[in-house]
């Protein structure tokens, strides 16, 4: 197997008064109404949250975090394209925020979407914005993890000039059919102001028997590429994605920790911490398009507008260190 880098996972037009009632527009944020107690004084409603990818990576982990956070939580039944199953959802279980982590990315790879183009458009484009729509039918806000792989290195921004693709950047890179579906639904989710979408990239978690986590899977490539890219640390950033809901925030958002890592540095912090025997090998972009078939997004993210909103985001080498390899470290390696 080899590297490859990038990617992750599998209309309502009305006026004002057309919306629900318990719908609140804003450029930044989604209000969710509060309650009144029995002695009139406003509460904020229990969270109850709806998460569509049970049985994906991010899904499994969010009900994981409910559970911790005692947050009230059910997976969705509904399927993505199929818009009245996912009103029945919404009527059924009455959630206070919808979560999407639910998508086609194709196994083992995205190359699978260039020869499934139909399936990926299914779900990846008529299926997110179905719910987008129900969603916003139904005065709710719904986090959306999306992607970041929809970006590559340019002129505006050269490979280790530090210098990253912003919220409001157009996607360039259109190179594998995932990332076009990606971009493509992206655009149009900008018309909809109950949605917040969450670019993730490469994404780590301290689980390094998962074999969706990035350092799992290049520590088991027989050849890797060196790029430095914007990386999405889970354990640190789904925990984030939870307070963005209850925050009501809505918008696009780079959703990687801070800087860049390349594959060398994760791979020799792989050997420091994990195994002092673990050898590998590089090679060439253009080596590596010869046993590919689409393209691999390479690039970094301006993590700032996160930063901003939540000051105590690590770098990702900070986050790397502290959140994955401290707490996979072997005795006696690394101190």
């Amino acid at each position: 197997m080899l590297m490859m880098p990038g990617g992750m996972e599998r209309h309502f037009d009305g006026s004002e008064e057309d919306k629900p009632a318990s719908y609140v527009s804003t450029n930044t944020k989604m209000v969710v109404p509060p309650t009144k107690s029995a002695s009139g004084t406003p509460q904020k409603p229990a969270l109850k949250f709806l998460i569509y990818g049970r049985t994906g990576w991010i899904g499994g982990l969010l009900g994981k975090l409910c559970e911790k956070q005692g947050i009230s939580y059910e997976y969705g039944k509904g399927r993505l394209e199929d818009r009245s199953s996912l009103v029945a959802d919404i009527q059924n279980i009455k959630p206070t925020h919808i979560f999407n982590a639910a998508g086609v990315t194709g196994r083992p790879n995205v190359d699978w979407c260039e020869t499934h183009k139909t399936e990926t458009i299914r779900t990846n484009v008529a299926g997110t914005l179905t719910l987008a729509d129900v969603s916003r039918e139904h005065g709710l806000l719904m986090i959306n993890y999306a992607t970041g792989c929809i970006f590559e290195y340019d002129e505006a921004h050269p490979l280790g000039s530090g210098i990253g693709f912003k919220e409001e950047d157009t996607p360039n890179f259109a190179g594998s059919f995932y990332s076009k579906t990606k971009a493509m639904v992206e655009e149009l989710l900008k018309e909809y102001d109950n949605v917040c979408t969450l670019r993730v990239r490469m994404p780590i978690s301290s689980d390094l028997s998962n074999p969706r986590n990035f350092i799992t899977k290049i520590s088991r490539y027989n050849k890797v590429v060196n790029i430095p890219n914007s990386m999405t640390i889970l354990d640190e950033l789904l925990p984030i994605s939870i307070e963005m809901a209850k925050r009501n925030l809505s918008g696009i958002w780079n959703f990687t920790n801070p800087g860049a890592v390349s594959h060398n540095e994760i791979l020799e912090m792989y050997r420091d911490y994990i195994d002092p025997n673990f050898k590998w090998v590089n090679f060439t972009l253009e080596e590596q398009a010869k046993v590919i078939v689409a393209a691999r997004s390479n690039n970094e993210m301006d993590a700032s507008k996160l930063k901003k909103e939540f000051p105590e985001l690590l770098s990702i080498k900070e986050s790397l260190i502290k959140n994955v390899f401290e707490p996979n470290k072997k005795t006696g390696l690394k101190n």
